[in-house]
């Protein structure tokens, strides 16, 4: 299992303004939304959302996040462990980051609980042919080896495979499509049962 306690993990997560390019053409978030963002690193995104008047948190399973952070509304948290009320949410946005969560099944649990009815989900994740093959550059700076690769993407995911780790909480995919753009990835979105 990775840690992500490094500070120079923290650290290399680059923004990519492409995907609030997604986010504003999937979601449509306006103004006041109750946002959750899994995965933040450095709250790049939580960033940019805040300052369109979005009401977001992001979290991070790296303890450092929020003291690197480019907003203050970064903390440290595990996904797998949500500490917020059921149905507090509109929204929920993880980016590259639920490929890296081990318990994934319990985190997925977390975010339909935490996600109010009618809310919705979007995931971008990897689309890799072979697990942990685009976590080598990662593996490489947080270990020195590519031989850890898949201690850092511990899920092969595709759209198929996460409707079926969903389809017992409520959610029901509404949206997938396969980007290949920069790098091979799936985007989903998923809405709760009203």
């Amino acid at each position: 299992m990775t840690s992500y306690d490094s500070s120079r993990y923290a650290l290399i997560n680059r923004w990519d303004p492409t995907h609030l390019t997604r986010v504003d053409r999937l979601l449509d978030l306006s103004n006041g939304q109750k946002v959750l963002e899994v995965g933040c690193g450095q709250g790049h995104l939580t960033k940019r959302l805040a300052e369109r008047g979005v009401d977001i948190v992001g979290i991070d399973a790296n303890p450092n996040a929020p003291e690197i952070a480019q907003s203050d509304r970064v903390v440290f948290m595990y996904a797998e462990d949500l500490e917020y009320d059921d149905n507090s949410f509109d929204t929920i946005v993880a980016v590259h980051s639920i490929e890296h969560i081990p318990a994934l099944d319990q985190a997925l649990a977390e975010m339909a609980r935490v996600l109010r009815p009618g809310g919705r989900a979007l995931f971008i994740y990897p689309a890799e042919p072979i697990m942990g093959l685009y976590a080598i550059p990662t593996s490489v700076i947080l270990y020195r080896t590519p031989f850890k690769a898949r201690q850092v993407h511990c899920q092969k995911l595709w759209p198929a495979k996460l409707r079926r780790m969903t389809s017992g909480l409520g959610l029901k995919e509404n949206h997938h499509e396969f980007n290949l753009f920069k790098w091979p990835q799936f985007v989903s979105v998923f809405e709760k049962d009203a």
